[in-house]
C-alpha cells in the first residue's frame, strides 16, 4: 500500500469518535476520527487537543475507546492521538504483521504521517508490549514512555505450566489465544461469554456495561476482527525472539510503570526494570487490570505529573521558535530597501 493523494473517507459508526457510546460531554467538539494512510495500511486514529504529541495505545481486547475518560483532560496539555492498531477497531486487518516490531513500525509511520517526529507514549497491556518495542527499536522517536498492566514476553520470566490457581486464572488465555484456529471456532457466536469473562475477572471495579458491550460487539460484528484479536498472541514466537535481542540494549528514556494493586501491582515496574534504567513504579490502590477505566483520576494524575517535563520542554522550544521567527521578521524589515 502506498500513500494516496485522494482524501480518505471519514470514519463512521460505533467505532468512531462520533458514534461510540457514552462519551464524555463535548467529546466530539475536541476529538475527530480520521483514517491515516501510513503507506502500508490504513489506521484509524482519534485526534485532538493542543500541545506536544501524545500517543495512546490500548491493549487486548480493547480499542482507542479505552482512553475516552482521560482524553478530554489530556487534550488541554497535549495533542492526543488515540489509535486502533492494525487488526483492531476501524483500522485495516491484514493477515500478518502482529509481532511487536511490525506494530511499532506501524506507529512510527502513523506519527510520521501526522507530522510528529518526537512524541511521548502511553501503552496498556499489548500496548505496553508495543511501547517497549517502539522505545527499543526507535529510541530517537520517544521522549517518555508510560506503560500499564502487562508482562513482556521474552523479557519477563515465563510462568510455570503448572503454576498456582491465581496465575492460571489470570494467564490461561495466553495459551488459548495462540491456537491456530480452534479458538476462533469456539469463540464465534460466544464472544460475549469469552470476552465478557475476561473483563469480569480482570477488573477489580467492574467496567460499565455499555463499555464491555461496545468492546465485545466490535469483535462479534466482524470475523476478521475476531481473527485479528488472536493474531497478537499467535505472533508471540516472533515477538519473544525480538525481545530477547532488544534486552541487550537498555532503554535510557524515563519510564512510568503503572500496575493495579489487585492485578499485577509492582510487577509492572519489576518488568520494566529488566529493560530500562530510569523506571518509576506506581501501584494504584483498589485497581485491577484496566486503570484508565477503573481509576481514571488516579491514572490522569500520574500521567500529568510524569509528562510535565516533556510538556515544559516542548513549550520552551515553541517559545524559542516564536522568538526566533519574530527576530527574523524584524531583521528582514530592517534590511528592506527604503523608497526615497
Amino acid at each position: 500500500m502506498s500513500p494516496s493523494s485522494a482524501p480518505l473517507p471519514a470514519p463512521r459508526g460505533p467505532g468512531s469518535a462520533t458514534g461510540a457510546p457514552s462519551l464524555p460531554a463535548g467529546f466530539a467538539r475536541t476529538f475527530t476520527s480520521r483514517y491515516v494512510d501510513t503507506g502500508r495500511l490504513r489506521l484509524h486514529a482519534v485526534t485532538g487537543g493542543e500541545g506536544p504529541p501524545l500517543l495512546l495505545l490500548a491493549g487486548w481486547p480493547q480499542t482507542w475507546y479505552a482512553w475516552r475518560l482521560l482524553m478530554p483532560a489530556l487534550a488541554r496539555d497535549f495533542h492526543v492521538v488515540a489509535v486502533d492498531p492494525r487488526g483492531v477497531g476501524l483500522s485495516d486487518k491484514p493477515r500478518d504483521g502482529y509481532d511487536t516490531g511490525t506494530l511499532a513500525r506501524d506507529l512510527v509511520a502513523l506519527m510520521d504521517a501526522l507530522g510528529h517526529q518526537r512524541f511521548a507514549m502511553v501503552g496498556h497491556d499489548v500496548g505496553m508490549w508495543t511501547g517497549y518495542a517502539l522505545a527499543a527499536d526507535h529510541p530517537e522517536r520517544l521522549e517518555r514512555l508510560a506503560v500499564a498492566e502487562a508482562a513482556i514476553p521474552g523479557l519477563s520470566p515465563s510462568p510455570p505450566l503448572f503454576g498456582g490457581q491465581e496465575a492460571n486464572d489470570r494467564l490461561w488465555h495466553f495459551a488459548f489465544n495462540r491456537l491456530a484456529d480452534v479458538n476462533e471456532r469456539l469463540v464465534s457466536g460466544r464472544e460475549h461469554l469469552y470476552f465478557g469473562h475476561q473483563f469480569a475477572t480482570k477488573a477489580a471495579e467492574p467496567l460499565p456495561e455499555h463499555a464491555v458491550r461496545h468492546y465485545v460487539d466490535t469483535l462479534a460484528a466482524d470475523p476478521e476482527a475476531l481473527r485479528c484479536s488472536f493474531e497478537f498472541y499467535r505472533a508471540l514466537d516472533a515477538t519473544i525472539a525480538q525481545n530477547r535481542q532488544r534486552a541487550a540494549h537498555r532503554l535510557a528514556l524515563p519510564v512510568l510503570a503503572i500496575g493495579g494493586e489487585r492485578n499485577l501491582g509492582a510487577a509492572v515496574g519489576a518488568t520494566m526494570e529488566l529493560a530500562a534504567d530510569d523506571v518509576r513504579t506506581l501501584v494504584l490502590p483498589g485497581c485491577g487490570h484496566y486503570p484508565a477505566e477503573e481509576a481514571p483520576q488516579a491514572m490522569l494524575s500520574a500521567l500529568t505529573a510524569f509528562l510535565a517535563p516533556y510538556r515544559s520542554r516542548a513549550q520552551s522550544a515553541d517559545r524559542a521558535q516564536q522568538a526566533d521567527r519574530a527576530q527574523q521578521t524584524v531583521s528582514a524589515a530592517g534590511s528592506a530597501p527604503v523608497d526615497r
